[in-house]
Parts: C-alpha cells; sequence; structure tokens
C-alpha cells in the first residue's frame, strides 16, 4: 500500500460491542478511496485483546496495535508514533462518522494551510432519552452542532478549537505535542485514565498547532455522530465530568503559563464560590461542589510536584 495520505486512529479500552460496530462500520462506508488512508485501532490494555475479536481484512492498510499503559494519552502517542499520514484523525470508539468525514477532512488540510487541528459538527445519538435538565451540558457530552465555519490563530480557547471527537491534526502538530509529552509528566495527566473524567488532552494536542503558528478550526460540512450511553445522562456522572474538565483546565494553564501555583485559594474565589452556590439549584450544585473539590486536589498535586 503506497504511503496515505490521512491515517484514522481508534483509541480504544474495553469497547461496546455494538459501538465500536457501528463506528467500524462508518470507516467501510467512507467515500474516500482506501489507498489514500490508513486505519490503525489501538487497543488500550483491554482486558480482551481486540485483534482477535475485530477484523480488519475489509481494508488492506488496517491494523491492531496494542498499548499496554492505560490511559488516552499513552494510547493516543502510540497512535502518533503508529501513524504514517501527513494528517492523523483521532476518531472515538463511539464516533459514527459521515460517509464523506474523511473526504471532508482531506479537502480542508489541503484548502486550509493555515488550519493546523480542526473538527466538525457533532451530533449526539442517545441510548436512553436525555433528561430535560441537560441541556445546558450537553458540549461537555461533546454534542456540538455547527451551522458555519469558525477558525483561529489567537492563543486560548475559543469556538474554532476542535473537540477531541474526530480531531485532525497535521503531522507536524502531532510530532510537536508527542514532544512535548515526553518532556511534561504534567501532561501525561491532562487525560482520562480508567474511570477517571480528567479532560484536557485533546485540547493542548490541537493548541500544540498554535504554538507552531498555525491556527484551528471547526467545520460544518465534516460531521459525525456521537453515540451516548444511558449511564452518561446522570446527575452524577455530569457532575464528575464538569469536575473532571475543571482539574484539567489548571492542569493546562499551569502547563503552558508556567506560573506557579498559588500557595492558597484567593479569597475571592471563595467569595464567588460562596454566592454562585447560593443562587445555584439542583444539578448546579453538584457541579459547582465537585469542581471545587477537583480543583483543590489539582492545585495540591500541582504544588507537591513543583516541591
Amino acid at each position: 500500500m503506497p504511503t496515505p495520505s490521512l491515517s484514522v486512529v481508534i483509541c480504544t479500552h474495553d469497547p461496546r460491542p455494538a459501538y465500536l460496530e457501528r463506528v467500524l462500520a462508518a470507516l467501510r462506508a467512507q467515500t474516500l478511496p482506501r489507498e489514500r488512508w490508513e486505519l490503525v485501532v489501538v487497543d488500550n490494555a483491554s482486558a480482551e485483546p481486540l485483534a482477535g475479536r475485530w477484523d480488519l481484512a475489509w481494508h488492506a492498510g488496517a491494523r491492531h496495535v496494542r498499548e499496554g499503559e492505560l490511559g488516552l494519552t499513552p494510547a493516543r502517542l502510540r497512535g502518533i508514533r503508529e501513524a504514517a499520514g501527513e494528517l492523523v484523525v483521532f476518531i472515538d470508539d463511539d464516533n459514527v462518522a459521515a460517509e464523506d468525514y474523511l473526504a471532508e477532512a482531506e479537502r480542508v488540510a489541503a484548502t486550509r494551510a493555515d488550519i493546523g487541528a480542526f473538527g466538525g459538527s457533532i451530533a449526539g445519538e442517545f441510548e436512553a432519552p436525555p433528561p430535560a435538565w441537560i441541556g445546558p451540558y450537553l458540549a461537555g457530552l461533546g454534542v456540538s452542532l455547527l451551522e458555519r465555519d469558525y477558525w483561529s490563530n489567537l492563543p486560548g480557547w475559543s469556538l474554532a478549537t476542535p473537540y477531541g471527537a474526530g480531531m485532525c491534526v497535521r503531522r507536524s502538530v502531532a510530532r510537536d505535542y508527542l514532544e512535548k509529552v515526553a518532556a511534561s509528566t504534567r501532561r501525561r495527566g491532562l487525560d482520562r485514565v480508567g474511570r477517571t473524567l480528567t479532560s484536557g488532552g485533546d485540547t493542548d494536542l490541537a493548541w500544540c498547532a498554535l504554538d507552531l503558528g498555525l491556527g484551528t478550526g471547526r467545520f460544518h460540512r465534516m460531521r459525525l455522530t456521537h453515540l451516548i450511553p444511558a449511564a452518561r445522562l446522570t446527575e452524577e456522572y455530569v457532575a464528575r465530568l464538569f469536575a473532571g474538565f475543571a482539574a484539567a483546565n489548571e492542569i493546562l494553564a499551569q502547563v503552558r503559563a508556567r506560573e506557579p501555583v498559588p500557595a492558597r485559594v484567593p479569597w475571592t474565589d471563595t467569595a464567588r464560590f460562596a454566592w454562585r452556590y447560593a443562587r445555584a439549584r439542583g444539578i448546579e450544585k453538584e457541579i459547582l461542589l465537585a469542581t471545587r473539590r477537583a480543583l483543590r486536589e489539582a492545585r495540591e498535586r500541582l504544588r507537591e510536584e513543583a516541591a
């Protein structure tokens, strides 16, 4: 097989069979000719190895690789090392890509040389009817529909910052991220390990494009569907999820700003928390409490590392 222009990387740990089946079926149906892309399934320490259970023979450029170190960051790093394409496309094990997703990714990469990391429009498909209260938190579950394109080369988060689901990064950006993580133990703590919900590695990866003088973007013609199980529609899960975001943001701020961790939480933060908590209702209170605990734990961990 000639060198592909795209490398699709699926990082997965003990996947739900029905979900992974749909993910692979969607990739099998891609309109982009298979000789232009390869598929790397990174089995991240699954209890039962995936290679013997999932047949990839339908694609001449597909293969399984096993990453024994548990965690999304080690799995991503392994995928980057294995990838041969100039564009690395990360498809989660619960992402069903539209049939032209890879073709659109190739088009964006070819026509927008100024963009180093990008993603698309993400719809949600729910295993159970979502509760009425969850609307404001759907973006945290990776649901973000687009009606227009966004791009930016300004530092910090923006509507142009791609989500991890379906994120595409140029090879130069992926290699830069690889080097940064190798030099920073803190960066390895930005992503999920097992049941933990720390979620900041995708943002760190996307922002490596900015470090290289490129931009980030999200393009509405790139469409995928995020499959969301019923267990993620509970107040307990959503509170843990947003606490994970808070912890990751604290670590990410320290990694990128290289500022010392405050010796104690400023009194203004305490006052702001009390004001918000007094006015919060229901799930908002749970999220505030969980986020506050996560921030304290993250700051303590950062202080210990700096000592």
